[in-house]
């Protein structure tokens, strides 16, 4: 990449004189040393990488895995002439096959805490590991054991027992960084040792759908295969990022790459030293992005904050009162703008913190306090209030309203459908083709729990609910939808048609 350099940019003054209507007045204009932003690098890309290539380690791990049939076995008739060769031949096969295989991978690291033997990298590089060995850039090797590991954050710290002291580096402030700005990135690409190239900070805040706190900065430093768990400097020398991912359709870089930022790092970092395991916090909600037409139906000015689709039934937010269809607009003092931040802003958070939390509900603000639990690996279900008709009842309306025809939940059709046990509402049975409902992806079977946060339980619930938000101007419809298994969404649906 070719670094911007300031030599080239000149002061420039220039003296003018006006003339004016009585005389002759001197006017001077100085515009005085007018520079272009640059991608500012440090004094010397030699001497800040040769201060740092001693903290950087290759990691190299080995894995025992048991041999798959390479061949398949043939279907041979019983009694065949051919049986008996075909046995003989295929069991030898399967004794060969049979061996487990030593695989072996490499990636890369740093040097955290030279004292300690600390050695940060990726989770993935290390992931179902026998052996550990930590290669050091004068040659030396250590066996390294795992602290603690997050895969949610992509993040391992290691340990080795030092035979000499061991050149550390120190992690910097990855919310100062901005676009444009220079750094550099050390690693093992493809197995070849200390490897440095340069580039800027591409973007920040990147989500590539790898996890739910994803915050990555891109860069378009050189980033390949065996880069991954290496440092992204900044200028200063100070771990801003840890590489651990790229887009290549080829397999190599081609100048998008991704890095952890050190924000997120050294939260999850320190708890996996003094734990061995994350403590993150917990709220206990199922979250749903805010759309332009979903504010809309919901009288907002703007799309903002994270609409609650379900709540974890004995959770932190159904203690606190936390409701499906509260959109949550600030969080422990702080604003929430979009749904992907509040599960980075809750995981923040201490476990066992009161914070409050202040929710959009029905078009007045609440303010809930809200006690945080410990995260749980599985979300759980909010089920929804309503009623169904008497076993054996047929439904006696089925009227079709924006481009769906609607019927009482009897035992008939929640076996039809394959309807849980919990889920309570009104049922779709058809759904009209190129309608609205159908390019929202709403379905026959498909459960109407809620419209405009308001419980339905037969037809005419839905149709008078309608009618109400018709007159009341309402454009937009929001429905809360259940589907068989009892997972919900909103949907919005225009009225106006």
């Amino acid at each position: 990449m070719a670094l911007l350099n300031a030599d080239f940019i000149r002061n420039v003054s220039r003296r003018a004189t006006v003339a004016a209507m009585a005389g002759v007045v001197g006017l001077a204009v100085s515009v005085a040393d007018m520079r272009p932003a640059v991608a500012q690098g440090p004094d010397s890309v030699p001497d800040l990488a040769e201060s740092l290539l001693d903290a950087v380690v290759n990691i190299s791990t080995a894995q025992n895995v048991k041999a798959q049939r390479s061949v398949p076995l043939p279907q041979v008739p019983e009694g065949s002439p051919f049986q008996e060769f075909f046995d003989e031949f295929f069991n030898r096969q399967n004794r060969d096959n049979g061996r487990p295989r030593r695989v072996q991978s490499l990636g890369s690291g740093f040097v955290l805490a030279g004292d300690d033997g600390i050695i940060i990298t990726n989770n993935h590089v290390i992931e179902g590991a026998d052996e550990i060995t930590v290669n050091f850039n004068d040659g030396s090797k250590l066996p390294a054991e795992v602290i603690g590991t997050d895969p949610k954050t992509d993040l391992a710290v290691l340990k080795v027992t030092p035979t000499k002291p061991l050149k550390s580096v120190s992690f910097g402030d990855s919310e100062k960084m901005r676009v444009g700005e220079w750094v550099m990135a050390i690693g093992n690409p493809f197995g070849l040792g200390g490897t440095v190239t340069t580039g800027i900070v591409s973007a920040r805040n990147r989500d590539i759908n790898s996890g739910p706190y994803d915050n990555y900065i891109q860069t378009d430093a050189s980033i390949n295969r065996g880069n991954s768990g290496g440092p992204l400097f900044n200028a200063a020398g100070e771990v801003i990022g840890i590489n651990t991912a790229i887009i290549s359709p080829s397999g190599g870089s081609i100048g998008i790459g991704f890095a952890i930022p050190s924000e997120t790092a050294t939260r999850v970092i320190a708890q996996l030293r003094e734990y061995g395991e994350t403590r993150r916090g917990w709220l206990g909600v199922r979250i749903q992005e805010v759309t332009d037409e979903i504010a809309e139906s919901l009288g907002m000015d703007k799309a903002e904050g994270a609409l609650v689709a379900g709540i974890t039934e004995g959770g932190p937010a159904a203690a606190a009162g936390l409701e499906a269809g509260d959109v949550i607009l600030d969080f422990n003092g702080e604003e929430v703008p979009t749904m992907r931040d509040l599960p980075r802003m809750v995981a923040d958070t201490p476990v066992g913190k009161e914070v409050e939390v202040t929710v959009l509900r029905k078009g007045k603000e609440v303010m809930l306090t809200v006690t945080l639990g410990r995260l749980e690996e599985a979300d759980g279900e909010a089920s929804a209030d309503g009623g169904t008709e008497k076993p054996g009842d047929k439904p006696a309306e089925m009227p079709e309203v924006l481009g769906m025809t609607l019927s009482s939940l009897t035992d008939e059709l929640r076996e039809k459908f394959s309807i849980a046990e919990d889920v309570k509402g009104v049922v779709i049975t058809e759904v009209e083709g190129g309608s609205d409902a159908e390019e929202k992806r709403i379905r026959a079977g498909d459960v109407i729990v809620e419209v405009a946060q308001e419980p339905v339980s037969k037809p005419a619930d839905v149709t008078a609910r309608l009618k109400a938000l018709e007159e009341d101007g309402r454009r937009l419809a929001l429905l809360l939808l259940s589907n068989a298994q009892g997972e919900v969404r909103f949907i919005p649906l225009p009225i106006d048609k």
